[in-house]
């Protein structure tokens, strides 16, 4: 049973469908942010005491005071409790189930965090080109842990420009990881910035075009992003990498799906030239070779 009213279920369904995303404020509050906080603080201790980082995070490329900084969490929804409690609570799966129908998997989760002055830029990419399914009945919940303004690099989108794939390439056709093509007003509407208090969720349409900038200011600006998708929206083969990723979707709701829905806007196939750990590794590999051309 939803526990949202139905005029309520139905404005963000309508928001979502127009604009290709939605933005619920103060979804969890103080006390659920700070257990998930403190969650993270020990996962990040644990990992400096044995060293053993490789399976949980990625820093940024420069040490800060001669210390290095995490900018990732991979897979939080394998690494704690907490974070399977959260991911499967109905405050989000409500929203979810409204927007994909009832039978759910979970796609994938990872932990994004901008660190005071130093968080890494994310440009313009639309997720969906990372992992293409069947169809696009999958949506990105994007959870701030903390207070999120354009200062400390904020989600940035392009409202209603989620119908179509646009160009990740790089010049030799292989995935850049992000927006190749030019991004202008004109074309394609304002650049909207979402902040938001701590607590709130973004739901994004895998073919939203989104950023978000540098962390300029002395706040952290750390995002919990849990992918879900329809249980018969199924992967696109894009490499070797997939059968890996397929290891950490969990079925949650509903009903297991046996055939594949087709649907959503023609995808574009990118290939990458290796498999980076992450789209952070990927653009900045991708920014480096446009350089040079």
């Amino acid at each position: 049973m939803l526990s949202m009213t139905l005029p309520q279920t139905l404005l963000h369904t309508r928001e979502y469908r127009q604009n290709g995303y939605m933005l619920v404020d103060s979804l969890f509050d103080s006390q659920e942010i700070a257990q998930i906080k403190a969650v993270i603080d020990g996962l990040v201790q644990s990992a400096e005491r044995t060293g053993q980082y490789d399976s949980l995070l990625e820093f940024e490329k420069e040490p800060v005071d001669g210390r290095r900084i995490p900018r990732r969490i991979f897979n939080p929804f394998e690494q704690h409790e907490a974070f399977r409690n959260l991911a499967t609570s109905d405050k989000i799966l409500d929203y979810v189930r409204s927007l994909l129908g009832p039978d759910i998997a979970l796609q994938h989760s990872k932990l994004n965090m901008k660190p005071r002055k130093v968080g890494a830029v994310v440009e313009w990419h639309q997720d969906y080109t990372y992992f293409p399914h069947s169809n696009d009945s999958l949506v990105g919940v994007l959870i701030y842990l903390d207070d999120a303004c354009e200062e400390n690099g904020c989600l940035q989108v392009l409202s209603g420009q989620h119908h179509r794939t646009f160009n990740h390439a790089l010049p030799d056709g292989s995935f850049a990881g992000m927006i190749t093509e030019t991004i202008n007003e004109a074309q394609h509407g304002p650049v909207i910035s979402l902040p938001a208090g701590a607590g709130s969720a973004i739901f994004l349409h895998p073919f939203t075009p989104h950023r978000s900038s540098t962390n300029t200011s002395d706040s952290p600006r750390s995002t919990l992003i849990f992918e879900y998708r329809a249980a018969d929206a199924f992967p696109l083969y894009t490499g070797s990498q997939l059968v890996g990723m397929e290891r950490l979707t969990h079925h949650l709701c509903g009903e297991k799906k046996r055939t594949a829905r087709f649907g959503g806007p023609e995808p574009e196939i990118y290939t990458p030239k290796d498999f980076p750990k992450s789209l952070y590794e990927l653009q900045d590999a991708s920014r480096s070779e446009m350089k040079t051309k």
